[in-house]
This record gives C-alpha cells, structure tokens and sequence, in this order.
C-alpha cells in the first residue's frame, strides 16, 4: 500500500471488514502465505480491528472460482478454519458454498459453524433468485448466519464462466427470506452502483458493503442518501487501498459521527451474532 506501509494511519475507533480474501497452499499461488501476512499487516496500519473472509475453494487452480468442486470448497473452508484459529483476536469467516450441490453446501454449512464460521459466502455459482439457493437461505435463518452474495452491478448480459446476480436478484431473494440479512457485495464494483441502490432500497434485509475498486464520487453520498447509513458496511474484497480510499472518503462527506460509526463498524455487530466482535461492544 505506497504511502502508509511505514506509518500507522490513526486508529480513533472500532473497523471491521465483512468482506475480505485469504489464500492457501492449493490456490495455486507459491505467494499465498506472503498475500496473506501482507493483507494482516495492512489491515494493522489502516486500523481493521476484524477481518470477515472467505477463501473461495483453489481460486480456479483445480476447479472453476465460481463453480468449485466439493473437495476445493471443503479445502477452502479447512483452510479459512485453520487461518481464522491462528488469527483469533483479529479474524473471521463465512463458510463458502456452491449452491448447485445442495447436499454438499448443507452439510458443509453445518460443518464449518461448529468449527466457528459466522456467516455464509455465496459466488456466482447460481443466480440469487433461483430456487436451488433456498435451502442454503432456509439454514441460514435458522443459524442466524448472515449471507455475503457476489453481485454483479447492474446485470446487463451473461458473462461466461459465471451466472451473474444484481441487485433486483438478491432483492428477490431476500423478499423470500426476511429473516436473513443479505451482503451485496463490492457495491463499488463490477458496473453501475447507481442501479443498484434504487433495486434494493425497498428491501431492508439487504446492506450492501462498499467494497470494490471504484472510488466514484458521489457514490457514498448517494448510498447514504437511498439506504441510508445504517443498511451500509465498510469492506475491502481483494484490494485493500480502496477500502482506505473510502474510509477516507467516510470522514470527509458531512456524516454525522454517528452514521460513521454505523458503516465503519456497528452495522456489522449488529448483524453478525452476539458475541463475534469481542472488542467491538455496541452500548
């Protein structure tokens, strides 16, 4: 991260990440274990009190990234277990799943949340809206797991490799499940924010984070202003600057401390079960 590597940015309050990546030994990178000290000691110098991640089965090394296989996604977990373990005063984990296996990803879900996972990561596996995703959501209202969806931003046409949901699909999904609170993902990534915020603002078991690589002016400003602070969660997915560039961005667009507070960490307490922040006590 050029310009902060050496310092520590200020540290005024409590931030967690719902949106974050680890890697293992299978994932087909010789770097793997260096990403994953690099996105810790980033984490420290912007000031993420916790890491919620994922690790998405091998990354595409030895089965699709969207439609990993049984065996890459029980890796993945294990390993994501294994990682959170070691991390414990400072991250933790959904349980991912591929929804096309519905037996799998069940027993998958059950499996990881006795080894502590707290919510549960869904890919573009299977569009949001279609009924193989019902048993997953089913579980996780009576697990109370939270759901983190891969979302494509405005869905426009298919793209290979993948079935893409935006946020009129999880807005379906949701409708069928109030129970469950559901993530958009990377709402400043993957096209066009704008359709997005109108397509769920009717919907209130849906948030979105603000992960994503775009820094669009106004974005903040209009989310806050469409689903207002508390449906919002800060995230950095993949790249860690650009969650700094919008937690810099959190500080400077007129919110009140409140509504900061709300994206920058409370939402996410809120959300998750009682007792998975530790060090992040809502009054």
């Amino acid at each position: 991260m050029p310009g902060v590597a050496m310092r520590e940015l200020p540290q005024t309050a409590p931030l967690i990440d719902v949106h974050a990546h680890f890697y293992h030994e299978g994932a087909g990178r010789s770097d793997w274990a260096r990403l994953n000290d690099a996105r810790v000691r980033a984490g420290d110098t912007i000031g993420v009190t916790y890491h919620v991640a994922s690790v998405l089965g091998s990354y595409g090394h030895t089965s699709p990234t969207y439609f990993p296989s049984p065996a890459d996604v029980t890796r993945g977990n294990d390993a994501m277990a294994a990682l959170a373990a070691s991390q414990a005063d400072r991250v933790r984990w959904y349980a991912t799943v591929n929804p096309n296996d519905t037996r799998h990803a069940l027993a998958e879900i059950e499996r990881c949340v006795a080894l502590s996972a707290v919510g549960v990561k869904l890919l573009a596996s299977r569009r949001a809206d279609d009924p193989l995703v019902d048993p997953i959501c089913e579980l996780a209202a009576r697990q109370r797991l939270p759901v983190l969806h891969h979302i494509w931003q405005h869905r426009t046409r298919d793209w290979p490799n993948q079935e893409i949901s935006d946020g009129l699909d999880l807005a379906c999904l949701a409708a069928r499940h109030p129970k469950v609170t559901f993530i958009l993902a990377h709402l400043g990534g993957g096209g066009d924010w704008a359709h997005t915020l109108p397509a769920i603002r009717e919907t209130p078991n849906v948030v979105a984070d603000l992960s994503g690589s775009g820094v669009d002016r106004g974005m903040l400003d209009q989310a806050v202003e469409i689903l207002g602070a508390r449906r919002l969660l800060w995230a950095c997915d993949l790249t860690m600057e650009t969650g700094l560039a919008k937690l810099r961005a959190l500080d400077v667009i007129g919110l009140a401390e409140g509504d900061v507070m709300d994206v920058r960490w409370r939402n996410a307490a809120r959300i998750f079960a009682t007792g998975t922040f530790p060090r992040c006590e809502l009054a």
